[in-house]
């Protein structure tokens, strides 16, 4: 599937020769991070309510699917937003392909996508199909969400996997550690969740063609102030980008106060 979640950006940021030089990362085993997370933190779950929670919480439960994982992937395509469309025809809130992988999953109109419930289900059942298919490598189904299981092989080796799909299950897992922060172990006689999950406010600053320089751009920028808050999102072109997120106008201005000090050009008028 192709990720949806805001329109094209302008790049608004510049930076120099030398701070790409110093933005090298090594690279994540994102099979083997998919496999930790299965054996340790697969049972946590949110304490906050998510935009749409009841419905994640049925189809979690439906699907046997731990609910952390539903969430990264909604947070990854849409950010929760239940209209995002993107050019591949991918609709809602988990981006069901239409009409293909749609009417594999028994959606034969293409409104009932907009449902959240509905598109939430579907996300679950697919990921329940794929993950099966792939023997429980969570890391492999993603890949196969993304590039669909006909360009991945039951039991590929790991330079059989498209290096795109590869990225976007790194870039799911980016979701999930957002996700993991609003969440902890399963507890009985804790009180139900009330409290909101909020989406932040998000100041776009750079825009990239691939997905590693974005992390790799974040990271970076990280590693010479903690206390910016950014994160990585792709939009409806498929392309990645970075954003400083911001709960209020005051802390907006603060970031990019210091990212100026950073040496970073950055419009604060362009928000979304």
């Amino acid at each position: 599937m192709k990720t949806a979640v805001f329109t094209a950006l302008v790049l608004v940021i510049a930076f120099s020769a030398p701070a790409r030089a110093r933005m090298q990362v090594d690279p994540i085993d994102y099979n083997r991070a998919w496999q930790t997370y299965r054996s340790r933190d697969a049972g946590m779950v949110p304490l906050r309510k998510f935009p749409h929670h009841a419905c994640f919480e049925q189809a979690a439960s439906e699907y046997n699917l731990p609910i952390s994982l539903l969430l990264a992937v909604a947070r990854g395509e849409s950010d929760f937003n239940e209209r995002a469309v993107s050019k591949a025809s991918c609709y809602g809130v988990m981006q069901i392909q239409w009409p293909g992988t749609a009417r594999d999953l028994d959606i034969t109109r293409l409104t009932d996508l907009y449902d959240p419930c509905i598109n939430i289900r579907a996300g679950a059942r697919y990921l329940r199909f794929l993950i099966d298919r792939y023997n429980g490598n969570v890391h492999l189904a993603l890949a196969a969400y993304n590039y669909g299981p006909g360009r991945i092989g039951s039991n590929p080796l790991p330079s059989d996997i498209p290096r795109g799909a590869n990225w976007y299950s790194g870039y799911i897992y980016h979701h999930l550690q957002k996700v993991l922060a609003y969440s902890g172990p399963a507890d009985p006689s804790r009180a139900p969740v009330t409290a909101d999950y909020i989406r932040e406010g998000k100041q776009p600053l750079i825009l990239f063609h691939s997905p590693e320089k974005a992390r790799n751009f974040m990271e970076h920028i990280t590693s010479r102030d903690a206390s910016l808050r950014l994160d990585w999102f792709r939009n409806t072109l498929g392309e990645s980008f970075v954003v400083l997120l911001f709960a209020d106008a005051d802390e907006q201005a603060r970031g990019v106060k210091r990212l100026r000090e950073l040496g970073f050009t950055v419009d604060p008028r362009r928000t979304f």
